[in-house]
C-alpha cells in the first residue's frame, strides 16, 4: 500500500513538472550515479558489477524522491512539502548511520570461555614381561625358589633358556638373567657335588640339571 500510494505521488509530481522541471531532475540523477559510482569504484576495487549496482540505484532513488517531493507540492503545498522533505532526510540519515556503524561486538568479558579440555590420565607404566616357556607372566611377583623342588628348579632354568631364544625387551631380558642367576645359587646350595657334576656336563642350557642334582637335596649341611 505505500509504495502504491508513493507510485501515485511520484506520477502526480512528474506530471506536475514543466519539461525544464524533468530536464532538473535528469540532471540530479546523473550527478548523485556519478558521485555513487565513484565512491564505489574507490571502496570496492574497481568492482564493475558493485559500480553499474550502486550507480543506477542511486539514480534512480534520486528521481523517486524528487518525483515525490514534487507531487506533495502539487498536492499539499509547499509547507507540507517542507516537512516531508525534512522527515525523509532525518530518516535517510539515520538509515544510512546505521548501515555504516560499526558491528557490535561481545565484550571480552562477558564472552564464552571455550570448555577446558580434561587433561588426559597417565597411562600406566608398563611392566616386564618374563617369558617362561609357553606362558608369559609378570615378573614382580617372582615364585619364590626356596619353595620349589629340584625338578621345578631345573624346569625354571629349561624355560628361561628356550625365552631367551626369543625377541624381548631389554628390561625383560634383564629380569631373565637375574632370574636364572638365582636359580643357579639356589642349586648349588642345594646340592653343591651334583652342580659342580652339572658344570662339568657340558653347555649349561643344554642340559637338564634335574639329571645331576638329587631331588631330595636341600643344601651341603643336609647332605
Amino acid at each position: 500500500m505505500a509504495l502504491v500510494v508513493v507510485g501515485v505521488v511520484a506520477l502526480v509530481g512528474g506530471l506536475s513538472l514543466r519539461p525544464a522541471g524533468l530536464l532538473a531532475v535528469g540532471l540530479a540523477a546523473v550527478v548523485t550515479g556519478a558521485l555513487a559510482a565513484g565512491i564505489t569504484r574507490e571502496s570496492s576495487d574497481d568492482d564493475l558489477r558493485a559500480t553499474l549496482e550502486a550507480t543506477w540505484q542511486t539514480a534512480a532513488a534520486t528521481v523517486a524522491v524528487l518525483l515525490v517531493l514534487s507531487g506533495v507540492a502539487a498536492i499539499a503545498g509547499a509547507l507540507v512539502t517542507t516537512l516531508v522533505g525534512a522527515a525523509a532526510g532525518v530518516a535517510g540519515l539515520a538509515y544510512w548511520m546505521v548501515r555504516t556503524g560499526p558491528a557490535a561486538k561481545p565484550s571480552p568479558s562477558v564472552a564464552a570461555a571455550p570448555p577446558a579440555r580434561p587433561s588426559p590420565s597417565p597411562a600406566p607404566a608398563a611392566r616386564p614381561t618374563v617369558v617362561t616357556g609357553n606362558v608369559a607372566a609378570s615378573s614382580s611377583p617372582a615364585t619364590p625358589l626356596a619353595g620349589l623342588r629340584i625338578e621345578a628348579l631345573a624346569q625354571e632354568w629349561t624355560s628361561t633358556s628356550a625365552a631367551l631364544g626369543l625377541t624381548l625387551d631389554p628390561r625383560s631380558r634383564a629380569a631373565i638373567v637375574r632370574r636364572r642367576e638365582a636359580v643357579l645359587d639356589e642349586l648349588e646350595r642345594r646340592d653343591p657335588a651334583g652342580f659342580a657334576r652339572w658344570l662339568a656336563a657340558g653347555p649349561l642350557s643344554a642340559t637338564d640339571p634335574a639329571r645331576y642334582l638329587r631331588a631330595g637335596a636341600t643344601g651341603t649341611d643336609a647332605a
